[in-house]
């Protein structure tokens, strides 16, 4: 009888060895490693972050009062009167949006007329107190505004436009904010007011979307005050990175209209201090314009403007015009020679870099903000 033939036996596979922690555990664990990994990176984003060094550079103080600004103390003898226009709509058309007027547009350059011999009206559509906007990154001279006795009387009783007398002013200075879309382009005594200075030889002066206040203005012959002028106003692309929705909201964009009444718009890069000087008229881009809007209508008035110390914002902007017009290289060169340039304006560029999607622009920027 044959032997029994036996099977060849197939060598066994080991199962994997199975994790017989409870669940509970083992997610508590990898949960560890996984914090473990995020506090890392936390710290390391820490220590970056301290090369910046933003606390050395304190926000202004919130007490300042006017006799705390050192350029006011040299005021010449009085020279006239400047008429400062506000908005009085309170939200952005049926959209229900805040508007109102933008307080450091008035309080730097109220403040730079007030210093250089000129007193300072405060008017707008409807008078009495306006709708007003206030940033949360302010100078020395916007707390002093806010806490000006003086010029907070002036803002609680707004002349209304239509009892200004144009003979009284040197010139009118119309403030931006996202109100005057609204009440200004069509105002008649806006219209009236500008003309009546412009036709006397006087300054008009305009900044972020105040030129919106000059778009239906004319001349005694009929032709529009801004006719193949040299004009700046709040970009489009300004106006449509905060405000995707802004064609729907606002009855129409700055720049475009500006250049459908024949104004010869000039646009600089995004947030940064953009002026045009056209003789006697005087507009500026946005609010990072407004000491050189305010300074340039006294030039055009026929002074030189008192010395004035110049803002850690305004220092970071040269920069940041450095880096525009020069690259990186020449920018961080200005920075080093500019050690107090607002980092955190720096820094904001770079985040506007980032959320256009220029990360080049965004790295290159944020180093500036390094000390």
């Amino acid at each position: 009888m044959p032997a029994p033939v036996t099977p060849a036996t197939t060598p066994a596979v080991s199962a994997p060895a199975r994790d017989r922690r409870p669940l509970a555990l083992r997610l508590l664990r990898a949960a560890g490693v996984g914090l473990a990994l995020l506090a890392l990176v936390a710290a390391l984003l820490w220590l970056y972050a301290r090369g910046y060094a933003l606390d050395s550079q304190p926000p202004a103080d919130p007490h300042t009062r006017p006799a705390d600004l050192v350029f006011l103390q040299a005021r010449p003898a009085p020279r006239g009167k400047v008429l400062a226009v506000v908005s009085s709509a309170a939200h952005l058309g049926a959209s229900g949006k805040r508007a109102g007027f933008e307080l450091t547009e008035l309080s730097r350059a109220y403040y730079v007329f007030l210093a250089n011999g000129y007193d300072v009206d405060i008017a707008s559509p409807k008078g009495g107190r306006p709708p007003m906007k206030v940033d949360d990154e302010l100078v020395e001279a916007d707390h002093a505004f806010l806490n000006d006795t003086q010029a907070q009387a002036k803002l609680a009783a707004t002349l209304p436009l239509a009892q200004v007398d144009p003979a009284d002013y040197a010139a009118v200075y119309f403030v931006g904010g996202k109100g005057v879309m609204f009440d200004f382009p069509d105002n008649p005594d806006i219209q009236r007011i500008t003309a009546a200075i412009d036709a006397r030889g006087g300054v008009v002066g305009a900044v972020c979307h105040g030129p919106a206040a000059l778009l239906n203005v004319r001349r005694p012959d009929g032709r529009r005050l801004l006719a193949g002028r040299q004009v700046a106003g709040f970009s489009n692309a300004e106006e449509l990175f905060l405000i995707k929705e802004a064609r729907t909201i606002f009855p129409f964009l700055l720049q475009d209209q500006l250049r459908k009444v024949g104004a010869r718009y000039s646009e600089g890069p995004l947030y940064l201090d953009h002026t045009v000087v056209d003789g006697r008229l005087v507009t500026g881009q946005n609010p990072w314009s407004t000491w050189s809007v305010a300074e340039a209508m006294v030039r055009a008035l026929g002074h030189t403007p008192v010395p004035r110390a110049t803002t850690r914002e305004e220092l970071a902007v040269r920069v940041l015009w450095a880096y525009q017009r020069d690259g990186a290289a020449a920018a961080r060169a200005l920075k080093a020679a500019l050690p107090e340039a607002d980092r955190r304006l720096l820094l904001l560029h770079a985040l506007i870099a980032g959320m256009q999607g220029r990360l080049g622009d965004a790295w290159q920027l944020q180093r500036l903000a390094r000390v």
